[in-house]
């Protein structure tokens, strides 16, 4: 895995590691096997918190490994040290031939907090910008196994974290173990990796 020098080596922060799924090593491995290239970017400003960035990314050209990458998906966050500390705000992924990519996210991202942090639950906005929308948001995430927290409305109580979600929604708080073994498994359609 790529890692900024500022990140703590895995494990280092929370003692061992009991494996609910593929470690980040393995993902990197597995992505190798698909043709794509996974990236995680941290940083850790004054070593308060983390911030984070995984980038799932495709050669143009596969033939030549000179060639430029395309980005085909996103994911950006930040971790405080605790064990609810998990915040996701961002994924995107685009492009074609996309399958995978997003579990892939998925995956490495839950598979850092375990292996790098002491996050064990990751918190994220199911954003209500369009009702419809916004259901297909909260089943999506209901998949990978988060759980309804509290609604983000319009009331004053809820602008600082609107402010901080950047919107009204369904704030969701999910395992990090549960969604490593859940995007793993829909990353390989079920079965076991064959990493």
């Amino acid at each position: 895995m790529s890692r900024s020098s500022s990140e703590a080596p895995p494990g280092s922060s929370s003692g061992p590691r009991s494996s609910p799924g593929p470690s980040l090593e393995q993902l990197e491995g597995e992505a190798k096997r698909r043709g794509l290239l996974l990236r995680l970017r941290v940083t850790r400003p004054a070593r308060l918190a983390w911030g984070l960035r995984v980038g799932v990314a495709r050669r143009r050209d596969p033939a030549d490994s000179a060639a430029p990458l395309q980005l085909l998906g996103e994911l950006k966050g930040w971790a405080l040290p605790a064990a609810s500390g998990l915040r996701l705000d961002t994924l995107r992924v685009q492009g074609k031939d996309t399958a995978g990519v997003g579990p892939l996210i998925w995956a490495a991202t839950f598979a850092w907090a375990l292996e790098a942090t002491p996050c064990r639950q990751a918190t994220l906005l199911a954003i209500r910008d369009q009702e419809r929308q916004h259901q297909r948001l909260v089943r999506y995430f209901r998949q990978l196994g988060f759980r309804p927290l509290r609604e983000l409305g319009a009331g004053v109580a809820d602008l600082a974290p609107r402010l901080l979600w950047g919107g009204a929604g369904l704030l969701m708080r999910g395992d990090c173990a549960e969604g490593l073994a859940r995007s793993a498994r829909r990353l390989d359609g079920g079965q076991s990796l064959k990493i």
